[in-house]
């Protein structure tokens, strides 16, 4: 499996690729990607494939102007235009009606689909090469750390994806905000955008579903985002036994305690974006230490510090 710069000729060898039914990773501003033709199903299985990732998990739709858009969702509501407007470009993802050009393999049989815009200049200039909407969760097996960096994806696909292309780091560290518009506006996923600047333009949005028989959008499932050393939350460093540092590592917010076989510091300013973006690629170098566990600490749980809490939880859950 070839990893190549993102140079103007490996994103024409990827528009290639992915015309031709193959399956590509690339960078967003979010995570890596694992991207197939939207509009393929035997392509956009491969991607179930390659993940072991469950078929009543629905996919998020990458697209690129109107034309696209209009190609993957039947209706628009004002709503949707005004946060389109607002966000797009950008790490909202937004639930809508579907055309039948969308295969049921990548909405799980709803009658919805999970569609954004990226905002990554690679992103946008693989989907202008291939013309047609992408198909793309995160580039990593599921139910595992998302990937922020070309070697993440390699080390955990290995060999089973066709190309990736190295973009560096990302921006944002945590997937989109997941929105669903109707019957009324619910957040499905915390996400980079944090709601409250999505209450802004729309108003009031539903923190929970009231009936879910099986998932709208992805991560929603309990345990998500983990790595394979257990994760325990604290709350206060300190109030950690010494005794119960030495095998585990630790994963702190803005300043650490001694102690620890490990320690990431998320943001020693404690900002929240430059904690976020740093997660996945912390918890990527602390699973690979010889401990025991990983202690993260609790981050102000405020704007998208809201999202940090959730990946966390989730990577803790067992």
């Amino acid at each position: 499996m070839p990893v190549l710069p993102a140079t103007t000729e490996t994103i024409d060898r990827a528009a290639a690729l992915l015309r031709a039914g193959a399956v590509v990773a690339f960078p967003t501003e979010t995570v890596y990607g694992l991207g197939a033709c939207a509009f393929d199903a035997t392509a956009v299985a491969r991607i179930f494939e390659i993940k072991k990732r469950p078929e009543f998990d629905p996919l998020i739709v990458h697209v690129d102007g109107d034309a696209m858009l209009e190609a993957v969702v039947a209706s628009i509501p004002g709503s949707a235009r005004a946060l389109m407007t607002r966000f797009w470009p950008g790490p909202l993802t937004l639930v809508l009606k579907k055309t039948e050009r969308v295969p049921a393999i990548v909405t799980a049989g709803l009658d919805t689909v999970a569609v954004r815009m990226p905002a990554h200049p690679i992103a946008r200039a693989l989907l202008d090469r291939v013309q047609l909407p992408l198909a793309a969760p995160s580039a990593n097996p599921f139910g595992y750390l998302s990937p922020t960096r070309a070697e993440h994806v390699e080390r955990m696909l290995d060999d089973r994806v066709d190309l990736i292309v190295d973009g560096g780091a990302t921006v944002h560290g945590v997937e989109s905000t997941i929105l669903l518009l109707e019957p009324k506006p619910t957040l499905l996923r915390h996400g980079a955008i944090p709601v409250e600047e999505i209450e802004g333009v729309i108003g009031p949005v539903a923190r929970e579903l009231s009936d879910e028989t099986k998932p709208l959008a992805p991560g929603r499932l309990p345990q998500h985002y983990a790595p394979s050393k257990p994760i325990r939350i604290v709350n206060d460093l300190n109030a950690v036994p010494l005794e119960e540092r030495r095998d585990a590592a630790l994963l702190a917010f803005s300043s650490a305690v001694d102690g620890y076989a490990a320690t990431r510091t998320l943001s020693p300013s404690g900002d929240l974006r430059e904690a976020a973006a740093r997660l996945f690629e912390s918890l990527h170098e602390l699973d690979r230490e010889s401990v025991t566990r990983i202690d993260a600490e609790e981050v102000p749980n405020e704007g998208i510090g809201v999202a940090i809490m959730d990946r966390l939880r989730r990577a803790s859950h067992r």
